[in-house]
């Protein structure tokens, strides 16, 4: 397995405490969930009908601004899972560094892969990946600049898993020409995981074969329900993107207290160069509260934004502790 955020058991290895008495800051994903909503019992004993599973992606149409074709998934990581089969092997190229699904699950299923640094280095690939913006440290693209790119190349992969909460960002409305296709997670800004579920957005090819992949039934009824009542939510969106750009600059206070520099993030995390990221983690983990380190970047530190005041307080305590 490649090394993610998330990996609580880890944490409860190395320090002890059970899941529940961590503030787990090491992934992407907001703290303040989307209001859990009751599902009805047909949602979790009866297989999801067409016209249900068709109402979700009206919703997420709606949401991202789209009318291109689109295709409820697994999260956008059973996308990712497919994408080498959507196109013979060939010539990969990811803009890096990045989430670093594409890169393994790329070279393990055949594809010629190589990691680069700027935009124009991805011209001239059968496949190009765009993380926008980007995880770890928040790069992001304007939309002109991506277009731009999709003559270039045969196939360019927008992920905008992180793209929620900068919806100006999206290339969600320009889907449906050939060759490019849009990566969307619902459970990120929602704040819902371990609902499983993302979007594929594209052309009518493209989204065909990955609807053929991922069979009659790619999600939950309970995620179909959960779903379409959130993406239809937009005063719970505007509200949670206001707070979300509030706490990003709370929580880039406290860093600075600590003499970390800024090196960029997103509106659900930031990304900070601490000097020693594995003693900046061990302090936190200490008082219960689990970051991300990166193995090839011996300084940087990786901090979701935390829920509500006791998060914060016990932050604020922990970093201010000797």
């Amino acid at each position: 397995m490649r090394e993610h955020g998330g990996n609580l058991d880890v944490a409860q290895q190395r320090f002890g405490g059970t899941a529940e008495d961590w503030i787990d800051l090491s992934t992407g994903i907001n703290r303040v969930p989307y209001p859990f909503v009751d599902v009805e019992p047909r949602q979790w004993s009866a297989l999801p009908s067409r016209s249900e599973i068709e109402s979700l992606h009206a919703a997420a149409r709606q949401a991202y601004g789209t009318d291109a074709p689109i295709v409820a998934m697994g999260g956008a990581q059973a996308t990712i899972q497919m994408l080498p089969h959507l196109a013979p092997r060939g010539r990969a190229r990811i803009l890096a560094p990045t989430y670093n699904e594409y890169a393994g699950i790329l070279s393990a299923t055949g594809w010629d892969v190589a990691e680069v640094s700027d935009l124009d280095a991805l011209a001239g690939a059968d496949l190009a990946v765009v993380v926008n913006p980007n995880n770890p440290d928040g790069r992001h693209h304007d939309r002109r600049e991506l277009l731009a790119l999709l003559p270039r190349v045969g196939r360019l992969v927008i992920d905008e898993s992180f793209a929620d909460a900068v919806p100006e960002l999206s290339l969600a409305g320009d889907a449906g020409q050939p060759g490019l296709l849009i990566l969307r997670s619902f459970g990120k800004f929602y704040g819902l995981a371990g609902l499983r579920l993302g979007f594929a957005v594209g052309s009518e090819p493209d989204i065909a074969a990955l609807a053929a992949m991922a069979g009659p039934w790619p999600v939950s009824g309970a995620a179909i329900a959960i779903g379409r009542r959130a993406l239809r939510d937009h005063a719970w969106a505007k509200a949670t993107i206001a707070r979300l750009a509030d706490d990003c600059r709370r929580l880039d206070a406290e860093a600075r207290s600590q003499g970390w520099m800024l090196l960029g993030g997103a509106p659900l995390f930031r990304l900070y160069e601490t000097g020693n990221a594995l003693a900046a983690q061990e302090r936190l983990a200490r008082g219960l509260i689990w970051s991300r380190v990166f193995r090839q970047k011996p300084g940087w530190l990786r901090l979701g934004l935390p829920g509500n005041e006791t998060e914060w307080s016990r932050l604020s305590a922990v970093l201010s502790s000797v």
